[in-house]
């Protein structure tokens, strides 16, 4: 059942495009059947002891980064290029972006190369979290190397058949030139030969210049999954189907932590296609990674599994969360807001620059929990065979599903193969693979058959790892220019990490390094607080995370401070910035900076500066508007990258919003793939509107109220905006890159609410706006 040859484990399943249906025969076994090139990766070394020093970036990731080429390259004897891709594809393009790289450096012609994707193992492959916009810059410098290397070996292999120096070899684009004689030979024809040479010394790799790029940075590179995608050819987590598979939908606990009481499934049993009602328990708090537990229906098809579920009769016990109301717990959240708490961050005196100051404005913001909703529920399938466990569906996290679900089965992690399909969307609700446990449960109830896990939309609204809630407070002590010498910030949210410590209470380094202790603004005296705020559901990542809230409370009083002071918007956010400076991060008691190098990645205000002008150029600021229009900007750093964004927004006589454009200005450093970066730009300004506009998740006697689209909604076309432009700030590929899928999506939400402000002169401090502009 699994296959044991570590090429074949690494690709069977896949061909071309999107990864295929596991019925089907790989691409990889022709090649391990033809003796071609295979190259594959090498780790780091192991966890550092505690008196080395602190590892940053790729390096201090969970088993690390690979750019040794043993398994990630493989080339048959007729020229095809199989590269691997070791993390997953959710529609920010990374299927294509970092075999591309690969295939810069390698020198390959793109129309032969085919992608593959590798399945769950960081020991082989490295890590593999999609998650934190770092596949690009964790995995660019690994993977030009590996390309690298690879071109080396095909040279070398030419030299010696040659018997030429291999200084007057070079490879070019698919073929390897002698080129003294202007003799060639293809790829294909090198690649048993190459296999057998020892890869290059990572010292002696010689690397493109960037004027020799064929593929990185040009913009002309199309997906490789896109023409799959297109024509209904794509297998996401939920396409997946196996000889023999059954169909399973749970019911799981209304409220986080409620138990099965007791249970009737006599009316189930009798709904034609069901076969089987099992109970699945749930696990102690913390909420980890693991099933909520509850009752599965397995039937012969997915139709009759949800027929079966509704006419189970289930008598649930609330537990401690039985009580969370919404309402209510804003209350409570405003409250501690507004009195002091733990300080995280402090410059200077605020009291005393508070006392002196010419007068002190304050504001308090509100964001709800906010659900992932991606397009593709969860979905999984699993089956049990010999001892050892398949799992497929569209994980963000594909080690992850691994070891949990190895663990729930009492197996082996080697016993256990995770194959990643396509992901309709992810946002960070992927990297969570409770979906994958339950569905290797229910092979096991079903003596090993396949079994596919569906959740519903109202499954996936109900039961998410959601967005935290917050609270946020500011209050700034300005001088006589309206210009603040004093700044506090008292930042109330559950934390993510109640989901791995029950006991947590208040957010964390990684959430309080999100735009709330890191605002690298002029002001003298600062002091940020953190009261604490106890969770009383599943919080989990959500695409910019804590950047969110945080970027709108700072953006949106940054702008209100600007109107008191009776200053343009822009110039005075510029005012408030300062001058151009490199700000280490641990000077603004960021101890975190995204897990990168404080020396690599300072805060530079001059970058952040630049992307305000840039996008401030570009969309006309001060420009005169119709009546009813108005213009909104702001800026924020996250995931090592900066982003400007102006929203144009018009609203009616009746309170109707229309946004004719957004402008978006982002340096992320060196560009790889400018199609990908204006794409996730894009999709940022449409997912920051819609939380801005729409989203929200609220809670009744600690159930979720909300159970579909029609009282979930998403931005729908008449709410995207009109025109989106985005412009690209590049750099010097030497240099460190940014995070793009992201970085994008903060700046959205205050950009938008002060051209609120600004057409109508309604301040919106608490989300979503729905019907805050009716008259």
């Amino acid at each position: 059942m699994m296959p044991r040859d570590p090429l074949q484990q690494a690709l069977d399943g896949t061909a071309g495009g999107a990864p295929a249906q596991p019925a089907r025969r790989g691409f990889l076994q022709e090649v391990a059947a033809l003796g071609g090139l295979v190259l594959a990766a090498g780790l780091p070394g192991v966890a550092a002891a505690d008196d080395e020093p602190k590892k940053y970036g790729a390096d201090g990731m969970p088993h690390g980064w690979v750019d040794s080429p043993l398994v990630y390259v493989a080339i048959t004897p007729d020229g095809t290029v199989a590269i691997v891709c070791h993390r997953s594809e959710m529609g920010q393009g990374v299927r294509t972006g970092l075999p591309m790289i690969v295939a810069d450096e390698l020198d390959a012609d793109w129309k032969h190369v085919r992608v593959v994707q590798a399945p769950g193992d960081e020991e082989r492959y490295g890590n593999q979290d999609t998650d934190g916009s770092r596949s690009t810059r964790h995995w660019f410098m690994p993977m030009r190397r590996c390309g690298a290397a690879a071109r080396m070996m095909l040279e070398s292999a030419a030299a010696a058949r040659w018997g030429v120096p291999v200084s007057e070899v070079q490879a070019r684009l698919h073929k390897v030139v002698h080129v003294r004689s202007g003799r060639t030979l293809s790829y294909g024809a090198l690649a048993k030969a190459a296999a057998a040479l020892p890869v290059p010394a990572r010292d002696t790799l010689r690397l493109k210049t960037p004027d020799q790029f064929r593929y990185i940075g040009k913009g002309k590179t199309t997906l490789v999954d896109a023409q799959d995608i297109v024509h209904g050819r794509a297998s996401y987590g939920y396409d997946t189907r196996l000889p023999g598979q059954l169909y399973a939908v749970m019911a799981r606990p209304p409220v986080y932590g409620g138990k099965l009481r007791s249970h009737d499934a006599s009316a189930a049993l009798k709904v034609p296609g069901v076969l089987k009602v099992v109970t699945i328990d749930g696990m102690p708090a913390p909420p980890v990674f693991h099933p909520l537990g509850g009752v599965a229906v397995i039937a012969t098809n997915t139709w009759a599994a949800i027929q079966g579920r509704k006419a189970l009769v289930l008598d649930w016990e609330g537990g401690p969360n039985a009580d969370y109301d919404s309402a209510a717990f804003r209350a409570s959240l405003e409250q501690s807001a507004r009195a002091a708490g733990p300080v995280v961050r402090q410059d200077g005196d605020y009291a005393a620059a508070a006392a002196g100051a010419a007068r002190t404005l304050s504001a308090e913001y509100y964001i709800p929990h906010l659900a992932h909703a991606s397009m593709e529920p969860p979905a999984a399938v699993a089956r049990i065979k010999d001892g050892k466990c398949e799992v497929w569906g569209c994980f963000q996290s594909p080690q992850a599903a691994r070891d949990n679900v190895a663990k729930r089965l009492e197996l082996a992690p080697a016993d256990v193969t995770v194959h990643v399909t396509l992901l309709g969307g992810g946002f960070g609700r992927k990297s969570k693979p409770d979906f994958g446990v339950e569905a290797a449960l229910l092979s096991r109830a079903m003596d090993g058959r396949p079994v596919k896990v569906s959740w519903t939309r109202d499954d996936d609204l109900q039961h998410d790892y959601l967005h935290t809630v917050s609270v946020e407070r500011l209050e700034a002590a300005v001088n006589e220019h309206g210009l603040p010498v004093g700044w506090l910030h008292r930042t109330v949210a559950p934390t993510i990490l109640s989901t791995f410590n029950p006991t947590a209470e208040q957010e964390f380094p990684v959430e309080l390094g999100m735009g709330v202790i890191n605002v690298p603004f002029a002001i003298p005296a600062v002091r940020i607080e953190n009261p604490p705020a106890k969770a009383h559901t599943r919080i989990g990542w959500f695409r910019s995370v804590s950047n969110i809230p945080h970027a709108f409370a700072v953006q949106s009083f940054v702008n209100e401070l600007a109107v008191a002071a009776g200053r343009d918007a822009k110039d005075y956010l510029l005012d408030v910035i300062g001058p151009a400076r490199k700000v280490s991060p641990e000077l603004l008691s960021d101890h975190w900076n995204h897990g990168e190098s404080p020396e690599r990645y300072p805060v530079d205000t001059g970058r952040l500066r630049a992307v305000i002008e840039r996008v401030a150029s570009e969309a006309g600021w001060g420009r005169k508007l119709p009546p009813g229009h108005g213009l909104g900007i702001a800026a924020h750093y996250s995931f090592v990258t900066y982003v400007a964004t102006i929203v144009e927004v018009a609203v009616d006589s009746k309170g109707v919003l229309s946004i004719p454009r957004v402008d978006i200005a982002v340096d992320c450093g060196a560009v790889i793939n400018p199609d990908r970066v204006r794409s996730q730009m894009e999709g940022a300004a449409v997912m920051g509107i819609g939380a801005a506009t729409l989203g929200e998740i609220t809670f009744r006697e600690g159930r979720v109220e909300q159970d579909n689209f029609h009282n979930y909604q998403v931005t729908r076309i008449e709410g995207a905006p009109r025109q989106t432009h985005v412009h690209i700030i590049g750099g010097d590929y030497a240099d460190p890159l940014g995070g793009v899928g992201e970085p994008g999506v903060p700046p959205i939400l205050p950009a938008l609410c002060n051209a609120i402000f600004a057409a109508t002169g309604k301040r919106i401090r608490s989300l979503p706006i729905r019907d805050q502009l009716a008259t």
